[in-house]
């Protein structure tokens, strides 16, 4: 069974909690105390030397970094091979949005973290990397109803939670009605679960 070193609170960690719930993948989950730098000992420096989570195990396999979690995860367990679909198009559509959800993204994560956990980063800076951001996202799904392709793929996963996430960082999103529409059909996903400061639609 896949093993998730997990924490409820980040939202890299959810996103791939929220994958598997979505395709009904069980797995163990390992809890990771992500406040007091449990990632940062030496027991998971082992298992991941960037120190950060999530980190996945499947089999002889371990994987770091969300977005790559969340591409093995399509290849080997989504039976409709719709979340990442094989051909050349899709895939590069969608990985674009992957880069974009591991990067400009994590500008409100890093707002998040200076709000909620008083981090010592610029607030400022990263309010206004994730305002950028978000205003590119609203521009690009205006007629669309996900990212990349014309259902949900993990392009969508991976954007998500630090993008509902946004209030925790002090970013308003009321700007960006596209957003918050995406983000509410993504809340009505079948298999959708919340996690702390994403409640369900």
């Amino acid at each position: 069974m896949p093993k998730l070193y997990d924490c409820d609170i980040s939202g890299s960690c959810y996103k791939i909690r929220l994958f598997l719930n979505i395709l009904d993948v069980p797995y163990d989950a390992v809890p990771v105390d992500f406040v007091n730098k449990e990632h940062k000992t030496a027991p998971y420096l082992a298992l991941n030397p960037f120190g950060e989570i999530p980190i996945f195990e499947d089999g002889d396999l371990r994987l770091r970094d969300a977005q790559a979690i969340l591409i093995y995860i399509a290849r080997t367990y989504d039976k409709s091979g719709s979340w990442f679909p094989e051909d050349a198009r899709s895939q590069g559509q969608i990985a674009q949005w992957l880069s974009t959800g591991g990067g400009e993204v994590m500008n409100a994560a890093g707002a998040r973290l200076v709000k909620v956990l008083n981090y010592p980063l610029d607030l400022a800076k990263l309010q206004a990397g994730a305002n950028r951001v978000f205003g590119i996202m609203d521009a690009h799904l205006a007629g669309r109803e996900f990212l990349a392709l014309g259902h949900p793929t993990i392009a969508d996963i991976a954007c998500f939670p630090y993008t509902a996430l946004a209030g925790e960082g002090g970013i308003d999103l009321a700007p960006y009605p596209n957003v918050l529409a995406w983000i509410e059909r993504m809340k009505r996903l079948p298999g959708f679960i919340p996690m702390p400061g994403i409640a369900k639609a």
